[in-house]
C-alpha cells in the first residue's frame, strides 16, 4: 500500500490583525484627550465684563496689562478668588478706557507689557497633545509585542518554539571577526597541537591531500580532564585555519519537544555546508552522544533522535569540501559506539594534564598578561603544582596578581605565586582563627611527625614547607612535599613509604600525648592512606595473594576516577583484611621511626611552635644538627 501523508498543519493566524487593536486603543486615547485633558501648551483666555476688570483692579488682582490697538481690547493677567493666575480680556474699550489706562500706568503694582499674551503655537500644541502620545503609544505597543513574541518562542501567532525549533543557536566566528586565538596561545599540549596541525594544513592546502587520495578526518574528538584546554584548542584551530568557526554546546540541542534537537542538528550542518570550508565545534558532546540504552522503556526519545540525526549528518557531508567537526568531552567512555567508529570521529586527540615542562610553559603564557617580577622561578612553581590543569595554573597566576594588589605592589613576586599555590591547595589563611595553646602544640607535633617520617625514609619527596597556620579548607596545618622532577611511576616501596608518611601525624600524637589523647586531625590522612593501600591491592597487583588480578575498575577517569569492585563478596572481605594489614604495618613503621628520633621530634616541634612556618631548608638543617 502507498503511504499517504497527512497534510502539514499550519498555525492558524490570529482572528483579528494587530492593527485592529492599535486602532481601537488610538480612538480611546483621542476621546480621552479631547474630553478630559486640555492641551498642555495652550493658554486659555477668559473673557470678562469691563466691570469685573475694574473690580479686579480695585482688589489688586491685576498684575500685567496689554493693549490691542487693532481689536480695541484690554488683555490682562490676573488672579481669581482662589489665587490662581489666568489670562483675561475685557472686550471693546469704553469711552473712558484710555483715561483709565493712563491712571493704571501710574500704579506701581501693575506692569504694562509691550506684547499681548497670546496662545501657544498651534502646530507645536498639536504635536505635543496628539502626535507625541500616539508615538509613545505605538512604541510601547511594539515593545510589548516583541516581548510577548519572545516569551512565546519567536512566533507572533503564538506557536512559539513549535515553529522555530529548526534554528541552531551556534556562535559563528567568521574570518573577519575570528576567534582571536592561535596555537601560540596554547601551551603544554604539544602532542595535541601536532595532531590538529594536520587539520589546519588540509584546510590551507586541500589539493596536496587530494593528489595522493587522502581524505580529511570527518571528526576529531578532544578528550581529557576539565580545564586542560579542549575548547581553547578548537578555537586555535579555527584561528590558524582562518575559516568560519561554528561553536555550540551539546546541551543546546536538548529541548522539551521531540524533534527539536534533530532539527537543530540539520540546521547547523546546513549552515556549515553553506560556509564551507569551516569548522563545527560541539562542546560537551556527551549531552547528546550517550550510548543508546533503552532499558525497557522504548528508544523513541528526544536525545536518541538527536543522536540519530547527528550520525546521519556526519555520514552525509563530504569532507572534501572542508567541513571539519570538532567535539570535546570529559566522558569518552559514555559515548555511543556508532559515534566513535571510523568515518565519523576518525581521530581521538587526548588533551591530558600537563607535565613539568608543560606547566612551566602554561605559567609563562599566563604570566605575559600580568606584571611579573624579574626573579620569579617558574620551575619552582611548576614543581609545586603537580597534577594541576591549565585552568588551575591560570587561576594561580591570577591569585598571585590579586595578592600583589592587596599589598599595594605593582609587580607579582615569587612569594605571591607561592602563596597562591597554597591558597588553591589548602585555602586562604585564617588570620583571625583562635586556637588554644594545647591544640597548637598538638598540631605542631602532628605536622612534624609527617615531615620527620618522610625525611627518615628513602624514596620520599623532600619536605619544602611546614606550617601550623589554619586554612579556610579546615586544615589547622599542613606539610608540603615537592618532587624535584616529574614522576610518572611509583614502586611498591615508595607507596608503602607514602602510606607511612600519611600515618606519621597520628603516630606522633600517640607517642607524645598517649593513645587516649589522639584527635580527629588525622581524618584526611586516614582517608588518603586507605585509598592508596586499596589501590595497591585491587589495581596495581602489589600483593602475593591476589597477584596480577584486577579487582577494581575505574569509571569516569577524567572526572574524579570513581572505582567499583569487580569481585565476589568473599574476595571483597579478604581485600579489606589486606588493606587493614598494609596500613597497620605502615603505622607501626612510622611509630618506630619517631621513637628512634624522639629528640629531633621535640626540637623540631618546639621550633615550629615558635615560628609557625618553617621552610624545607630550615627543617633539614635542624634535623641534621647533633
Amino acid at each position: 500500500m502507498k503511504e499517504v501523508k497527512e497534510p502539514e498543519q499550519k498555525p492558524s493566524p490570529p482572528k483579528k490583525p494587530l492593527i485592529f487593536y492599535y486602532c481601537v486603543a488610538l480612538i480611546v486615547l483621542m476621546l480621552l484627550n479631547a474630553l478630559f485633558f486640555p492641551s498642555v501648551l495652550e493658554r486659555q483666555v477668559y473673557e470678562v465684563p469691563y466691570s469685573q476688570f475694574l473690580t479686579m483692579v480695585d482688589n489688586d488682582q491685576v498684575s500685567q496689562v496689554a493693549l490691542d490697538e487693532d481689536s480695541r481690547e484690554i488683555i490682562f493677567i490676573g488672579t481669581d478668588e482662589n489665587g490662581r493666575e489666568g489670562y483675561y480680556k475685557t472686550g471693546v474699550w469704553p469711552d473712558d478706557g484710555q483715561r483709565l489706562l493712563n491712571q493704571l500706568r501710574e500704579d506701581p503694582d501693575i506692569v504694562f507689557t509691550a506684547e499681548i499674551p497670546t496662545q501657544a503655537n498651534p502646530i507645536l500644541s498639536f504635536l505635543v497633545s496628539w502626535i507625541l502620545p500616539i508615538f509613545f503609544f505605538l512604541l510601547i505597543g511594539q515593545l510589548l509585542s516583541r516581548f510577548m513574541v519572545k516569551r512565546m518562542g519567536g512566533m507572533p501567532g503564538g506557536m512559539g518554539n513549535a515553529m522555530t525549533f529548526g534554528k541552531a543557536n551556534a556562535k559563528i566566528y567568521v574570518e573577519e571577526a575570528s576567534t582571536g586565538v592561535s596555537f601560540a596561545d596554547v601551551a603544554g599540549q604539544d602532542e595535541a597541537k601536532d595532531a590538529l596541525m594536520e587539520v589546519v594544513d588540509f584546510l590551507h592546502n586541500p589539493q596536496k591531500y587530494a593528489e595522493i587520495g587522502a581524505k580529511l578526518p570527518k571528526g576529531v574528538l578532544l578528550v581529557g580532564p576539565p580545564g586542560t584546554g579542549k575548547t581553547l584548542l578548537a578555537k586555535a584551530v579555527a584561528g590558524e585555519a582562518k575559516v568560519p568557526f561554528f561553536s555550540i554546546s551539546g546541551s543546546e540541542f536538548v529541548e522539551m519537544f521531540v524533534g527539536m534537537g534533530a532539527a537543530k542538528v540539520r540546521d547547523l550542518f546546513k549552515q556549515a555546508g553553506e560556509k564551507a570550508p569551516c569548522i563545527v565545534f560541539i562542546d560537551e558532546i556527551d549531552a547528546i552522544g550517550k550510548k543508546r540504552d533503552t532499558g525497557g522503556y522504548g528508544g523513541n526519545d528526544e536525545r536518541e533522535q538527536t543522536l540519530n540525526q547527528l550520525l546521519a549528518e556526519m555520514d552525509g557531508f563530504d569532507s572534501s569540501k572542508g567541513v571539519v567537526l570538532l567535539a570535546a568531552t570529559n566522558r569518552p567512555e559514555s559515548l555511543d559506539p556508532a559515534l566513535m567508529r571510523p568515518g565519523r570521529f576518525d581521530r581521538r586527540v587526548r588533551v591530558e594534564l600537563p607535565d613539568l615542562q608543560g606547566r612551566v610553559a602554561i605559567l609563562k603564557v599566563h604570566g605575559k598578561h600580568v606584571h611579573i617580577d624579574g626573579d620569579v622561578d617558574w620551575d619552582a612553581i611548576a614543581r609545586a603544582t603537580a597534577g594541576a590543569s591549565g585552568a588551575e595554573l591560570a587561576n594561580i597566576v591570577n591569585e598571585g596578581a590579586l595578592r600583589a594588589v592587596r599589598q599595594g605592589r605593582k609587580t607579582v613576586t615569587q612569594a605571591d605565586l607561592e602563596e597562591s599555590v597554597e591558597t588553591v591547595i589548602a585555602g586562604a589563611q585564617r588570620k583571625n582563627a583562635v586556637i588554644s595553646p594545647e591544640e597548637k602544640k598538638l598540631v605542631s607535633y602532628h605536622e612534624v611527625g609527617h615531615a620527620l617520617v618522610a625525611a627518615l625514609q628513602t624514596h620520599s619527596a623532600p619536605v619544602t614547607k611546614i606550617t601550623i597556620i589554619p586554612r579556610t579548607s579546615g586544615a589547622l596545618g599542613y606539610t608540603m612535599q615537592v618532587d624535584q622532577g616529574e614522576r610518572n611511576l611509583m614502586s611498591r616501596a615508595e607507596l608503602i613509604n607514602k602510606i607511612a608518611t600519611f600515618t606519621g601525624g597520628r603516630a606522633a600524637e600517640e607517642l607524645i600525648f598517649g593513645p587516649d589523647n589522639v584527635t580527629t586531625g588525622a581524618s584526611n590522612d586516614i582517608e588518603q592512606a586507605t585509598k592508596l593501600a586499596r589501590a595497591m591491592i585491587t589495581r596495581y597487583g602489589m600483593t602475593e595473594q591476589f597477584d596480577m588480578v584486577a579487582l577494581e575498575t575505574v569509571q569516569n577517569q577524567y572526572l574524579g576516577g570513581d572505582t567499583s569492585l569487580t569481585c565476589s563478596a568473599e574476595t571483597a572481605a579478604e581485600i579489606d583484611k589486606q588493606v587493614v594489614a598494609t596500613v597497620k604495618a605502615a603505622h607501626q613503621k612510622a611509630l618506630a621511626l619517631l621513637k628512634d628520633h624522639q629528640d629531633q621530634l621535640h626540637r623540631l616541634a618546639g621550633y615550629l611552635l615558635e615560628k609557625e612556618t618553617i621552610t624545607g631548608e630550615e627543617f633539614m638543617s635542624l634535623l641534621e644538627e647533633k
